[in-house]
């Protein structure tokens, strides 16, 4: 979840979540935006506080900025979205495999960041907000030339 845009990066269903899972995700989202945050603020899960999401952190210059232990207020803008998917789509579905899971959350992601409009952002779509602020790639080469 970017804090800024509100856009919901990724949604991954596993059977268990590891650092090194987390990581490739991390990796591909980096790979997809062509953006890498300054900090990422998680809470104090396993897969969070492990060596290898650790290492990641310090070998790309990402801050890891932690949220207190049972604090979840201090995360809201997550908290707010796992709310939300877990409301609106976990709770409402029956999946058959994990297949179905992960196309399914694709779609409700995709909906939820291009026609969900926020009142936090204006009421605007998380897309459209953040294609206010990130320019295109065809604007940033018009604008080196």
């Amino acid at each position: 979840m970017d804090e800024f845009t509100r856009e919901a990066l990724a949604t991954r269903a596993f059977r268990s979540c590891t650092a090194d899972r987390l990581v490739g995700v991390l990796e591909e989202i980096i790979a997809a935006t062509g953006r890498r945050p300054v900090h990422i603020r998680m809470d104090n899960g396993t897969e969070m506080t492990a060596h290898a999401m650790a290492d990641w952190c310090r070998f790309t210059g990402v801050d890891a900025s932690f949220i207190d232990p049972g604090s979840p207020w201090q995360n809201g803008v997550c908290e707010s979205f796992n709310g939300r998917f877990r409301d609106e789509f976990l709770t409402c579905e029956v999946f058959h495999s994990l297949t179905e899971v992960r196309v399914l959350a694709e779609d409700w992601r995709i909906e939820y960041n291009s026609y969900r409009p926020h009142g936090s952002l204006g009421f605007l779509a998380p897309q459209a907000f953040r294609e206010q602020w990130v320019p295109t790639e065809f604007e940033q080469q018009r604008q080196l030339a």
